[in-house]
C-alpha cells in the first residue's frame, strides 16, 4: 500500500537529500534553469531591486535571486529555506540562507527594503497565511517593496493521481516522467521492502492555499501593507503576482 503525503516541508527535505544539483531546489525541473532565471529577473524589475536595498527572500530555492541580488550590489540578501538539508546544500554555493518557516522569520524588525516571497504561500496551510503576512509586515522597513508571488485565485486541481498499489505508481512514472524517475522509484521500493520502512511519497504538488485577488489584499492590508498592484502569472494562469508596500 503507497501512502501519499502533501507535508511539503518533508517533500523539499526529500528533494534536498536526493539533490544533484542546487537548481533541483528550484522545483521546476532541472530543464528549466532558464525559465526560473526569466521568473526572477521579472521579479528584480518589479520591485526595483537597486545596491542601497536589504533583501529577504522568503522559500529562496536555487538561489537564483540571491545571485543576482549580488550582481546587483545590493547591500544585503538573505534567504530562507524550510528544512536545514536545503540550507546546506545552498550555502555551498556562497549564499547567506537561513532555515525558517514563513510564520516565523529569523529576522529582525524593520530590517528589510526588499521582500520576495514567490510560489511559496500556496502551499502553507490556510490558517497559517496570516501569520506569515504579519511577519513579513513586521520585518519590513517602511517604504519597503514586497513581492508576493504565484498565489492561486481559482481552486486548483492536483495533477498528481493518488496510487492504490505500487504497480500504478511504476507505471504513471513510466508514462509521464520516463525510465530514469521510474528506476529511481524501484530503488525506493525495494529500500522501503528491505528496511520495513512505510512506502510514503512526499507528492510536493497539492496547493494549500487559494484566494481571489479581494480576498488576498484585505488579508494583506491587515497587517498593514499597502497594495501598489497586481497582474496575472504568466504560467500557470490561475495566479496572480501582489507587490506591497509598508507605509512610511
Amino acid at each position: 500500500m503507497i501512502t501519499r503525503s502533501d507535508d511539503y516541508v518533508e517533500y523539499c527535505r526529500e528533494t534536498a537529500k536526493r539533490a544533484r544539483d542546487p537548481h533541483d531546489l528550484a522545483l521546476r525541473g532541472r530543464k528549466n534553469k532558464k525559465f526560473t532565471e526569466a521568473i526572477h529577473q521579472q521579479i528584480v524589475a518589479a520591485v526595483d531591486l537597486n545596491a542601497t536595498d536589504d533583501l529577504v527572500d522568503i522559500g529562496c530555492g536555487d538561489g537564483t535571486l540571491l545571485r543576482l541580488a549580488n550582481q546587483i550590489g545590493c547591500r544585503s540578501a538573505t534567504g530562507l529555506l524550510a528544512t536545514e538539508e536545503e540550507v546546506d546544500l545552498l550555502r555551498r554555493s556562497g549564499f547567506n540562507v537561513r532555515q525558517a518557516l514563513a510564520e516565523a522569520l529569523p529576522i529582525p524588525d524593520a530590517s528589510a527594503s526588499v521582500i520576495v516571497c514567490n510560489s511559496v504561500l500556496l502551499v502553507i496551510p490556510r490558517e497559517q497565511v496570516p501569520p506569515s503576512l504579519r511577519e513579513i509586515s513586521r520585518i519590513a522597513k517602511p517604504g519597503a517593496r514586497i513581492y508576493l508571488g504565484e498565489i492561486p485565485f481559482v481552486a486548483p486541481q492536483d495533477p498528481i493521481p493518488r496510487f492504490k498499489s505500487r504497480r500504478e505508481l511504476l507505471s504513471h512514472l513510466y508514462r509521464n516522467n520516463g525510465l530514469r524517475t521510474w528506476f529511481g522509484m524501484l530503488r525506493r521500493m525495494a529500500w522501503w521492502q528491505m528496511t520495513g520502512t512505510p512506502a510514503i511519497v512526499n507528492s510536493g504538488t497539492a496547493i494549500s492555499f487559494w484566494a481571489p485577488p479581494d480576498e488576498f489584499i484585505a488579508m494583506a492590508q491587515s497587517p498593514g501593507l499597502e497594495l501598489v498592484r497586481y497582474w496575472r502569472h504568466d504560467f500557470p494562469d490561475t495566479r496572480n503576482n501582489y507587490l506591497f508596500r509598508k507605509p512610511d
